[in-house]
Formats: C-alpha cells, sequence, structure tokens
C-alpha cells in the first residue's frame, strides 16, 4: 500500500527580534504561518523555500541551515490541520538585499497580509502549526540541523 507524506518547505525570518509571519483569515479564525508550502515535482526543498517566500511575501531569500522539522499526522491531531500527513522542513533565512515583504499581486485567497511580529507578542497569536515554543527555542539557542542535499 502507497503512503503519501507531503514535504513542506518553509523560511523562518528573523529580524531585529520579530518573526516574518504570513496573515490568514478563513474558516478557522485569523492565524498565521511562516512563509512555506508543499514541494513541487523535480524542485530541492531549498528551490520550494525560495518560490514560497516569493509567492508569499514577495521576498527573496538567501537560505541557510535547517533550523527545525516537524511532523504533522492527521490522526494524532484530530485532523486539526486537514487530513494530509506532512513533513515539515523550516530553514533559517535571510532576506536578499533589496527585498523588501509585501502582500503578493495574487495571494492566496485566504491571505490578508504579511507582518514582522515581535517574538515576545508571539504567545499572543495562533500559528498553525503550533511552533512557537520551537521557534522561540531555536532563535535563543541558535542550533541548526544540517540538511544534506545530495547534488551529482
Amino acid at each position: 500500500m502507497a503512503y503519501h507524506i507531503r514535504v513542506r518547505a518553509g523560511a523562518l525570518i528573523i529580524e531585529n527580534n520579530s518573526i516574518l509571519l504570513i496573515e490568514f483569515l478563513d474558516e478557522n479564525g485569523l492565524h498565521y504561518n511562516l512563509p512555506a508550502g508543499g514541494v513541487e515535482p523535480n524542485e530541492t526543498v531549498k528551490e520550494a523555500v525560495c518560490r514560497e517566500a516569493k509567492e508569499e511575501a514577495s521576498i527573496d531569500v538567501e537560505v541557510g541551515e535547517l533550523a527545525f522539522a516537524y511532523e504533522y499526522a492527521p490522526q494524532m491531531n484530530a485532523y486539526k490541520y486537514g487530513e494530509t500527513h506532512q513533513v515539515g522542513l523550516m530553514f533559517e533565512c535571510e532576506l536578499k538585499a533589496g527585498s523588501t515583504p509585501k502582500m503578493p499581486e495574487t495571494p492566496d485567497q485566504n491571505q490578508t497580509d504579511v507582518k514582522w511580529i515581535p517574538l515576545d507578542e508571539l504567545e499572543h497569536i495562533i500559528l498553525y502549526p503550533n511552533i512557537k515554543e520551537h521557534i522561540v527555542h531555536f532563535v535563543h539557542n541558535k542550533k541548526t540541523i544540517t540538511f544534506i542535499d545530495e547534488n551529482l
């Protein structure tokens, strides 16, 4: 039996003690997410990070090391974020010179903004997935995970 796990790639961008987040308003109410999304066919994970940052925040990023990975198993989470089993790979990223976050020309239908949220205000927002503590821990400890991408 084939079992599908979606690979999701995202950008963790921290500047001036704030994190860049994408704001959404949908049937779940107002919530935020890192610039992230599914890896497409014939695309590397790091290429997906760059594409998602461009699509969701109109920015160009320099992709650094893997900050953390997470798994969303829908059956273990009452299907809170949908029915697709996912593994998320979040990379520490930096904005390229001259790149300023803003709403894209054609945003997702539920995307309402691109915002810098101060890290000390993270506890007051809804973040999907709920990785706020992991983000704060990463920022304070700067311990990255080596990401090995084999390119022949």
